[in-house]
């Protein structure tokens, strides 16, 4: 893999093309300018425009979709029509699974869901998960927050609008009580104490990727929970329930993106614990950590912006490098996590540690 193409050039997108750009050469398709500098030749053109896309993407042997979740689609079927591997950081279930369809008869690889959540934190579970021989819980959160939050809400859309309601309103999928089954999005709140600091947790769509499936018939409960500073939950059913505004997303999205701007100081809570039996001893594991805005080539990224964009760079360095498959559906939770912090750009979250 030599020439590797990224679309949809936001915050994002723009670092993951600067990241793949040390080791690939790499070209950027997007309607619009870049959010920031990039380091690498830009096409203008709209992925509406099949045929100029298709020709885009021709000569290519990999492209990564930064777009929001419902422009992913024919970014994807361009990439299988063409033979080439495809990437995106979609949370959303439909899209995966007509995406998955496709991978069926692939001829490169189809990998979705590739940024945090879903993403690097299956890649933590699954790590966490394959120490044990006999599992009995699994409990991934995220939290993508700003560090000093003000108001009710404490809370700033530091990504996409779109996708933080997408998450909120569909179902989410979990294992409860040894059964696969849909759970509604803002509910299950529980508190959780890190350090003095108290967050409330809630269920949200698409978190788990493919995890149900892998881990069917095998665990007691599973479930994906977004982390928030408490309070957010009730006001958000307030928003999307109480006066009825789930059917006005865009309307939403506007209100939200007005009131809530994007932060520079921003902090990305992983967690992860896992329990179950070592042999005949029952035993807990657990994953901890906060990520913070780093410097990449003299520039500053906020959190939730580089630890998306390093964990997608990450799987397209595995694909590569050889260390994954070559074709078809990737599933984040069969992703070696020694081998995806030891690539260049999966290395940046251990360098926080």
């Amino acid at each position: 893999m030599k020439k590797v193409a990224v679309i949809g050039l936001g915050k994002v997108g723009s670092l993951v093309g600067t990241l793949l750009s040390d080791l690939f050469t790499v070209t950027g398709f997007d309607q619009n300018k870049p959010a920031t500098d990039v380091p690498f030749q830009v096409v203008p053109g709209s992925i509406k425009e099949t045929a100029q896309l298709e020709n885009f993407l021709s000569g290519q042997d990999a492209v990564v979709s930064c777009l929001p979740y419902n422009l992913n689609l024919p970014v994807a079927q361009a990439a299988y029509k063409l033979g080439i591997h495809y990437f995106d950081l979609t949370e959303d279930v439909s899209t995966t699974a007509a995406i998955r369809e496709m991978a069926k008869t692939s001829k490169g690889v189809m990998a979705p869901q590739c940024g945090l959540a879903p993403g690097f934190i299956g890649i933590v579970g699954a790590d966490l998960y394959g120490r044990f021989t006999k599992l009995r819980d699994v409990e991934l959160r995220v939290g993508a927050l700003p560090r000093y939050p003000n108001g009710l809400m404490g809370y700033s859309f530091t990504w996409s609008p779109a996708g933080v309601i997408n998450e909120y309103i569909n179902d989410a999928e979990v294992i409860h009580n040894g059964e696969r089954k849909m759970v509604p999005s803002l509910e299950g709140v529980e508190m959780i104490n890190i350090e003095g600091q108290e967050f409330e947790a809630f269920t949200t769509s698409g978190g788990l990727g493919t995890m149900c499936e892998t881990l069917s018939g095998k665990v007691d409960t599973l479930n994906y929970k977004t982390m928030r500073y408490p309070g957010h939950a009730k006001l958000m059913r307030f928003l999307l329930y109480e006066l009825i505004l789930k059917e006005k997303r865009e309307l939403v999205e506007q209100i939200l993106t007005e009131a809530k701007p994007p932060v520079r100081e921003d902090v990305v809570y992983v967690y992860a614990v896992v329990e179950g039996w070592k042999g005949d001893q029952l035993a807990r594991e657990e994953f901890y950590h906060a990520y913070h805005p780093i410097l990449i080539n003299g520039k500053e990224w906020r959190a939730i912006s580089w630890t998306t964009a390093a964990s997608v760079a990450a799987v397209v360095e595995m694909v590569a490098n050889g260390t994954l498959a070559n074709k078809g559906f990737i599933k984040q939770e069969e992703i070696s996590y020694q081998a995806f912090i030891k690539t260049k750009n999966g290395s940046l979250y251990e360098s926080q540690h």
